[in-house]
């Protein structure tokens, strides 16, 4: 007999209904609890704990054989490794070099870093768009632009 596609039973929907809310309310306290960090601008580790946040979250409402107990200890865990990872790099320089990349210099005196560039795989296109939307004409009236460790560029006029 094969899988049913559209519907198996009134008490499967009702499990996602109540599992489903009850993980979803526990998620947004641990997150609150977690502190204003775990919901900011992301860099890479960042990326990857939201990702895994969401993948266990998507568990916990959809495996029938995941208890709501052990997918929210599994949120929690993952919640206090984020926190207890951004509470060492704050704190420990070694921790931070690990964990988040440094910011790339990308133009400096108004010339293009080539090199760094190529390391960082930005374009000049990309440059001159972050020149734009700070509000400048050209990379001359640029003294620095910065690629940050969220990914953003920084630009810092003359």
């Amino acid at each position: 007999m094969s899988e049913p596609l559209f519907y198996e039973s009134w008490t499967g929907i009702a499990r996602t209904l109540v599992v489903g809310s009850a993980a979803y309310v526990l998620l947004i306290l641990l997150l609150r609890a977690s502190g204003k960090r775990t919901l900011s601008k992301m860099n890479a580790f960042d990326l990857v704990v939201t990702v895994a946040l969401g993948s266990t979250l998507a568990t916990v409402l959809l495996d029938k054989n995941v208890p709501l107990a052990d997918g929210v200890t599994a949120l929690a865990l993952l919640i206090y490794l984020q926190w207890a990872i951004t509470w060492s790099s704050v704190r420990f320089g070694k921790v931070q070099a690990v964990v988040k990349a440094e910011p790339t210099l990308l133009v400096k005196d108004g010339q293009y870093l080539p090199q760094a560039m190529q390391r960082q795989r930005v374009t000049e296109e990309e440059i001159v768009a972050a020149i734009r939307q700070s509000g400048k004409s050209d990379i001359s009236a640029v003294d620095m632009v910065v690629l940050e460790t969220d990914g953003s560029l920084s630009v810092v006029p003359r």
